[in-house]
């Protein structure tokens, strides 16, 4: 993995950094924060200042400790999400690819249904009957989502099941799932680990978007999605404040991708 590191390039080196750097304000928010997450200390949208490193929000609190704390929530939720989604989305399209047949079929169908429908419609109008709450969002956004990750896992399992090595474990007598686990998933990782980068951006820019409509992470928690929302007014009498949780969201984008492409570009053995 060292050797792994060093080799790789700068993009990939500068997208890490990223990640890191947003990772420890999240990890350490209650030692790095110099404020309450939801407590009131100063005038509404108040500019930069050595009390308040960003200025305050629309009601008054600090911007620096709600951006420390909405890194921690937004991508705590966006990163239990993706995990959910992909152990969904790789169980049932590594067993749907070993089984074949007429599970295949059945299954590939049900997930087909859940694709037609838009993926943000379908979302609003679950959360708007069942509530916005934090296991609703996760749940219903890790279902909608494994629609994607099955497809995928789903057609790089097909191509390694008609490997020999896969026929003489069925001729061995192995089960579904020993052949699911020891000879799937090692040979699909590569791509699979590319795709959680991707569905990772996905997730984390949909938990935003969700929180901006009002049915994402509820207040007074801090969510960047969110902070875009309640400060948008400030737009208009020319305040930076949006701004900053919005260039925060695509600063982590940015670098999530980066690595993203460092993982496509290895799994693909192209030489540099």
């Amino acid at each position: 993995m060292l050797k792994l590191l060093r080799q790789s390039p700068i993009s990939a080196r500068i997208g890490m950094a990223m990640i890191s750097l947003i990772l420890i304000f999240g990890i350490f928010a209650p030692v790095i924060a110099p404020y309450e997450e939801t407590s009131v200390v100063g005038d509404v949208w108040e500019g930069f200042s050595s009390q308040f490193f960003l200025g305050t929000d629309h009601i008054g609190r600090d911007l620096f400790t709600r951006m420390v704390y909405g890194a921690r929530n937004t991508i705590a939720l966006a990163f239990a999400t993706t995990v959910l989604s992909f152990s969904i989305g790789v169980l049932c399209g590594f067993f749907a690819a070993t089984m074949g047949g007429w599970f295949d079929q059945i299954i590939s169908r049900v997930f087909d249904i859940v694709m037609a429908f838009p993926t943000l419609v379908f979302c609003l109008m679950i959360l708007s009957v069942v509530g916005p709450s934090i296991r609703n969002l996760i749940i219903t956004i890790a279902i909608l989502d494994s629609t994607r990750v099955y497809r995928l896992s789903r057609a790089v399992a097909m191509d390694i099941t008609v490997m020999e090595f896969v026929e003489v474990a069925r001729l061995r007598g192995e089960g579904a799932w020993w052949i699911m686990r020891r000879e799937l998933l090692p040979n699909a990782l590569p791509p699979l680990v590319a795709e959680f980068g991707l569905r990772f951006c996905f997730v984390f820019l949909f938990v935003a978007s969700l929180s901006f409509l009002g049915l994402g992470i509820q207040p007074p928690t801090a969510d960047w999605g969110a902070m875009v929302r309640e400060n948008a007014g400030a737009i208009t009498f020319g305040i930076y404040t949006p701004l900053i949780p919005a260039g925060a969201i695509a600063f982590l984008t940015v670098g999530v991708n980066l690595i993203v492409d460092w993982f496509l570009h290895l799994s693909s053995g192209l030489e540099d």
